[in-house]
């Protein structure tokens, strides 16, 4: 069982984060539970070569399987991913931000909550390597195939890096801190290109980018540093208060921080005593400083069902 990130080769660090692997054998295909998908700051290239993935739409409903490979956009609602065996398989190449624009030329906006199949849009090779990956053997294999065709959509990138992506980079890393005004002028742009820009490269607004950046920041510490409590989170992520923090998660979430800790407790990674590698990168997965304190006047704003006024627990 394979539950891991990988870094790219040195020439592909430029356009690509990272790589998630995920493989898992399941005895009983019918009972396997479902992964659930809040949204995260990410724009994804992912390939199937075990099994399929279908995408349970909670706000309409409805339910989609995925092709074998698929451009995934930017998500800001949330989903539940149902697996599908006995033996599954998933690569994910998680792009630095803009570089999926950069690769497709198509605004982004058209891709958020959403996916495509990816040999509907990029190069013949994709196919190839499709059928390459249901027959590799290993995950270093895997990882050649892909370093391969990504090498080779690189190569030729014809719409450049823009300030934009370095500070998009950086809403991702600091969103508690991080204002749009403040962004724009760092992007030597107005608020409103800033705006437009944002929304073609990534597929949402700004403001509402910062937002899932920030919950999964805070959703991260808990998953890595589970005796930290939700209280400490919010005040360390510069949410006003807790019930800011549970509001981000009832919109984006669709639930409480305790519930959704709860149904993640139960995805099929952790069956195999596995945590989600994406959560775990050196990106989000960092422990809180000291001064991260409970402060006795703000107890009074404390509310989250089952749980009692936070302690310090770091």
């Amino acid at each position: 069982m394979i539950c891991q990130e990988f870094i790219p080769q040195p020439r592909l660090r430029p356009f690509v984060q990272s790589y998630q692997l995920r493989y898992f054998t399941f005895s009983d295909s019918s009972s396997i539970p479902f992964k659930p998908y809040a949204p995260r700051p990410e724009q994804t290239l992912a390939f199937f070569p075990r099994g399929s993935e279908s995408e349970e739409n909670l706000v309409t409903n409805t339910m989609k399987v995925r092709p074998r490979s698929a451009i995934i956009g930017q998500y800001s609602q949330r989903t539940n991913r149902h697996l599908s065996g006995p033996e599954f398989c998933v690569l994910l190449v998680n792009f630095k931000p803009g570089v999926l624009y950069r690769l497709i030329g198509t605004p982004l906006t058209e891709l958020t909550n959403t996916f495509i199949d990816a040999e509907d849009i990029l190069p013949k090779e994709v196919k190839r390597v499709n059928e390459r990956l249901s027959s590799a053997e290993s995950a270093l294999e895997m990882i050649g195939i892909i370093d391969t065709l990504l090498l080779f959509l690189t190569s030729d990138i014809a719409r450049h890096a823009q300030p934009i992506d370095a500070v998009t980079n950086l809403l991702i890393q600091r969103p508690e801190d991080s204002s749009v005004l403040a962004l724009a002028q760092a992007s030597c742009f107005s608020p409103r290109q800033f705006e437009r820009l944002f929304n073609q490269r990534m597929g949402v607004s700004p403001k509402l980018f910062t937002r899932i950046a920030r919950m999964t920041k805070a959703f991260s510490m808990k998953y890595n540093h589970p005796d930290l409590n939700w209280f400490s989170i919010a005040l360390y992520c510069n949410y006003h208060d807790y019930q800011h923090l549970a509001r981000d998660f009832k919109d984006l979430a669709g639930v409480t921080p305790t519930v959704y800790m709860s149904e993640e407790n139960e995805a099929p990674e952790r069956h195999f005593g596995l945590q989600d590698s994406s959560l775990t990168a050196e990106i989000v997965a960092f422990l809180p400083p000291d001064k991260v304190v409970n402060t006795a006047h703000l107890q009074k704003n404390w509310k989250d069902e089952n749980v009692s006024p936070p302690t310090v627990s770091i």
